[in-house]
């Protein structure tokens, strides 16, 4: 059995661990951004401009819902790849709804663009093309059976 084991980790391609370990990165400072949004206090939220504390006093709790299942699960999901579990896709594929959920209405059902400018655009996007590229990225490598 440890042979077994020996070969599978031998198999498993340097660069899987480089993009597991980014992900996982990745992701924690997605759940830090949470955390400090879900805490700002009074004062931070007075540093903001009207405009921009208007966008996080009006956010309905089911966008923050989907924030936290996008983050937890992105976290949950990277950890999960590096300790070469299956249960990384349904995990990740959970992030990412939790993404499409929460960056859809910053996109398409707030004016957090119109707001905030290029940068309400382009973070976000990234979010949203890193969390579809984690799913296929787990899919291909349970395929390969080097998720187990």
């Amino acid at each position: 059995m440890n042979e077994n084991m020996d070969t599978q980790k031998t198999n498993t391609p340097i660069w899987f661990w480089v993009a597991g370990v980014i992900a996982l990165l990745w992701n924690l400072i997605g759940l830090m951004a949470f955390v400090v949004q879900m805490t700002m206090t009074e004062e931070t939220m007075a540093a903001l401009s009207v405009a921009e504390q208007e966008i996080y006093k009006n956010m309905p709790a089911w966008v923050w819902v989907f924030f936290a299942v996008a983050v937890v699960c992105g976290v949950v999901g990277s950890a999960l790849l590096l300790m070469r579990k299956k249960l990384a896709v349904p995990v990740l594929i959970l992030s990412l709804i939790g993404v499409i959920g929460h960056h859809g209405y910053l996109f398409f059902l707030s004016n957090s663009v119109e707001v905030m400018g290029a940068a309400a655009i382009v973070m976000p996007a990234l979010v949203v093309l890193i969390s579809i590229a984690l799913v296929p990225f787990a899919i291909s490598f349970k395929n390969k059976t080097i998720l187990r």
